[in-house]
């Protein structure tokens, strides 16, 4: 698996001036609503011993709510779908029959049916959901990043939280996000705050324009089902030096490149730190720990399978890893771009090639946190870019229907908290509108979830 260490550059001075502006924003609220300055607030109220981790996971296309988290076994054929909920251990919370462990750790989590923004695009859609912010960047432009767009939630945390030894404070993976046109979708980078602080990605899927989905055991194509390939791997970061390199040479080497690098320290600072691209190259090669916080595939057999030997088990159990050694923000891409967008044929692929490798990776990463005791300090998010329309139809070139792009209500699930409250701060209490169907802050905020950032 190889780094992507992007040549960072010096932002325009249109991008300075708002700087400072965007990171005020406070993104990260969609994923808790906890903003930096509280985040930071907190650590130095706890003395530092206590470090909040955040796994996010998404799904790039479009999670169907009615076919997951959120059915209507009681509505009309051409609204509920084929599937049929069961019974999870939390009373009266009912989700699809193909989430059969994910039932089994409802006390796990908990689940918010009611997230929703106005945009059916996927585009759009995404840079909303990875960065927290509703409102599209001026100028924005849906065929390729720019660094007017804002910056993703990835980036703020890579450029506000510390780091800690070689790993940095936030990591995507397996891939980009890179549509099967080639074109690069737009929301995940730095943005605003420059390419020098665009977040790490690890590469460990190679781009797949023809496929999708947890290969090599559920690689599938929406029309076509089943691909069957064999010319993907998932890959591991290997960093070891060759043998013919003697490691005190390389040590020395790296001293005089320091020596002459710092003749051009004032450009360094001006682009706002090249250095710590080359400073964490340096430190995974010289840190077995570090290393080891990458490999998947040298994991015992028995926790491999329990994830799943598959994208979708290997990048959780990545997650995991990194999270254990000091990583604050993983941003798991589970399936590339528009994986999850089932227009057609969604009910065999969903049953056939989805939600069997997510149901068991996803419930395995739970399994890990608590049995470790980080489940209390990791908070665990699973969204997608929209949700999918109340009505199924069929395409006009496809033979099995689906449902098609819906901004306007959406399922997120999260790691269960004890209760909910607005981000603003005003009410812990919470109650259910009778008109919208919405929880809502009880008195002076009125927000409900289409605006409101939540947090626990």
């Amino acid at each position: 698996m190889s780094l992507d260490f992007r040549t960072p550059f010096c932002p325009s001075s249109a991008a300075k001036s708002t700087r400072r502006a965007a990171v005020k924003a406070g993104a990260l609220g969609l994923l808790g609503g906890l903003g930096m300055d509280q985040l930071a607030a907190l650590e130095q109220k706890g003395g530092g011993k206590k470090k909040k981790s955040v796994i996010y996971i998404f799904l790039s296309g479009g999670l169907a709510q009615h076919e997951s988290f959120d059915m209507k076994p009681d509505a009309p054929a051409d609204i509920r779908g084929e599937f049929r909920p069961i019974p999870t251990k939390t009373p009266g919370l009912r989700i699809c029959e193909h989430l059969p462990e994910l039932a089994k750790r409802s006390e796990d989590w908990a689940l918010c049916r009611s997230l929703s923004h106005g945009s059916n695009e996927h585009s759009d859609g995404h840079l909303i959901m990875m960065t927290g912010r509703t409102d599209l960047p001026p100028g924005f432009d849906r065929t390729k990043p720019k660094e007017t767009d804002w910056p993703s939630i990835a980036a703020l945390a890579g450029q506000m939280l510390p780091q800690k030894g070689a790993l940095p404070p936030a990591l995507v993976l397996p891939e980009k996000m890179v549509h099967r046109t080639g074109r690069v979708i737009p929301g995940q980078f730095g943005g605003l705050l420059g390419r020098q602080h665009d977040p790490f990605f690890l590469e460990a899927s190679k781009y797949n324009p023809r496929g999708y989905g947890a290969y090599p055991t559920h690689d599938f194509h929406h029309a076509n089902g089943a691909e069957g390939r064999d010319d993907l791997q998932f890959r591991t970061v290997s960093l070891d030096l060759p043998d013919t390199v003697d490691f005190a040479r390389f040590q020395d080497r790296l001293g005089l490149r320091r020596l002459l690098d710092g003749q051009r320290k004032h450009l360094e600072e001006a682009a706002g730190g090249m250095d710590r691209y080359r400073e964490m190259a340096v430190g995974l090669l010289s840190d077995p720990k570090v290393q080891a916080a990458f490999d998947v595939h040298g994991v015992d057999e028995k926790t491999q399978e329990r994830y799943g030997k598959n994208a979708f088990g290997w990048s959780l159990l990545m997650a995991r890893q990194l999270v254990e050694s000091g990583v604050r923000l993983v941003q798991v891409n589970l399936g590339n771009n528009e994986t999850w967008d089932t227009h057609q044929a969604a009910f065999p692929n969903l049953r056939d090639f989805l939600f069997p490798p997510t149901d068991r990776a996803v419930s395995a990463l739970l399994d890990d946190l608590r049995e470790s005791g980080m489940l209390d300090d990791t908070l665990v998010v699973v969204a997608s870019e929209f949700g999918r329309t109340p009505k199924i139809s069929t395409l006009a070139s496809a033979t099995l229907p689906g449902r098609d792009h819906w901004g306007a209500a959406e399922c997120a699930s999260r790691r269960r908290r004890d209760s909910w409250r607005c981000s603003f701060g005003r009410n812990r209490q919470t109650r259910r509108s009778s008109r919208h169907g919405r929880e809502t802050c009880r008195r002076s905020c009125g927000n409900d979830f289409r605006c409101a950032r939540l947090s626990a």
